[in-house]
């Protein structure tokens, strides 16, 4: 993109790197929106798209490298430049329309806010570019699948984060799977949350949109979304929920120190039913403290095992070490119920979640790789989160229709 100054933005041109002993570099321009949000700098910048140019691209073979060309864009021409400077990437620019009219940038990555995702997401598809962006993909599941087909009729490569799906706890538990552990799978419990403050004497560490349903905010619709790929990533599909949610902390203070009124849930309940009869269950708080292994853990029960998953780290317990408890209130426990749990073992090295995904993405845009993690895939997230805030305001299951074109 040529340097440009106007009334609207300003854009800078950056060095590219080379990476030694690759005969043919797959340079492909990235349009990062939103980057100046707390997910899109650390995630998907500094630690995604960053990491991979600091090791010099995706390596496809021997001779072939995929190296990530981005331009950071934003709204705050201050916070593009802080964060141009701390990632040793010099182009940004607030021009989010000059951007992607740029044949130099064939992908857009929108990580803005969920009320304004849809519409960037819409114009670049118009416009021919590959997307690839966070979840949730719009505010409705008819908004969600009709950029889905927007996509699928313009020809574009897409995507949606599904970053959990490559965290090393929730990997274990795949293998666990696949290895026939935990025999048939009875059911699963999930545990998401934490204390996120209010805002006036300690800072909140959450952007305050995030409790303001007309800004896209809401519990719900964050993290069922995040359900729905894991259950069926790992379980099977969801064929119905039933969720409750509430709104447990009514008034906050913003990042101006201003009290505002929450109007979205931070809490959420949630079962949902499982193709083959399995149960699951999650709680996702942000009013909730920890006192478990992880901000995430998720425990799997089967007929011969289970297991416990945090972020990182996963505990087994096989049928031959499950311990015979007896109910007796009158005496201390003398079972020491952390006892008879096994770790996990490292089999293979981790990479950020994130940008294990990031990479696949690249892949399937020079490539043509398969990348099943599409707009399809992130349309059914919103639809679960829709149907989970139909079951709150009915107080009832709510059945998960198959969601088609």
């Amino acid at each position: 993109m040529a340097q440009q100054k106007n009334d609207r933005s300003e854009t800078h041109t950056s060095r590219r790197a080379s990476p030694e002993g690759a005969a043919v570099v797959h340079r492909v321009g990235i349009v990062m929106n939103g980057v100046t949000g707390r997910m899109g700098a650390n995630q998907h910048l500094l630690r995604s798209v960053k990491a991979i140019r600091d090791q010099g691209g995706v390596r496809l073979n021997d001779e072939e490298v995929i190296l990530p060309d981005p331009i950071l864009v934003g709204r705050n021409p201050v916070k593009l430049a802080r964060l141009a400077e701390i990632s040793g990437l010099e182009k940004w620019t607030t021009d989010v329309e000059a951007a992607l009219e740029d044949p130099a940038y064939p992908v857009y990555f929108d990580a803005q806010t969920t009320s304004r995702r849809a519409e960037g997401v819409r114009k670049a598809i118009e416009l021919g570019k590959h997307v690839y962006c966070e979840k949730p993909t719009a505010l409705t599941t008819a908004e969600a699948l009709a950029l889905y087909e927007a996509a699928r009729d313009a020809g574009v490569k897409h995507g949606v984060v599904q970053d959990k799906l490559w965290l090393p706890g929730l990997m274990k538990l795949r293998m666990l799977r696949d290895t026939g552990f935990f025999g048939r799978i009875l059911s699963v419990r999930g545990e998401f949350g934490y204390w996120v403050f209010e805002g006036d004497a300690v800072p909140a560490q959450r952007p305050s949109w995030n409790y303001r349903k007309e800004d896209g905010g809401g519990i719900i619709l964050d993290m069922l979304c995040h359900w729905r790929y894991v259950l069926e990533d790992l379980f099977g599909p969801v064929r119905a929920v039933s969720c409750l949610g509430a709104t447990h902390i009514p008034r906050r203070w913003d990042e101006h120190g201003r009290p505002y009124p929450v109007t979205a849930d931070d809490s959420a309940y949630a079962t949902f039913e499982l193709e083959g009869g399995i149960v699951a269950h999650f709680n996702s708080s942000w009013c909730v403290r920890v006192r478990r292994d992880d901000l995430l853990t998720i425990q799997v029960d089967g007929t011969k095992g289970s297991a416990v998953a945090g972020l990182r780290r996963c505990w087994t317990q096989a049928y031959g070490n499950t311990p015979r408890p007896a109910w007796n209130p009158d005496v201390p426990q003398p079972i020491d119920f952390f006892d008879g749990w096994l770790e996990a073992p490292d089999q293979r090295t981790y990479d950020n979640a994130f940008k294990a995904q990031w990479e696949l993405f690249l892949r399937h845009v020079v490539k043509d790789e398969p990348f099943p993690y599409d707009l399809l895939a992130g349309a059914r997230g919103v639809q679960l989160a829709e149907l989970g805030l139909a079951s709150w305001r009915r107080r009832a299951w709510v059945d998960i229709p198959p969601l088609a074109p």
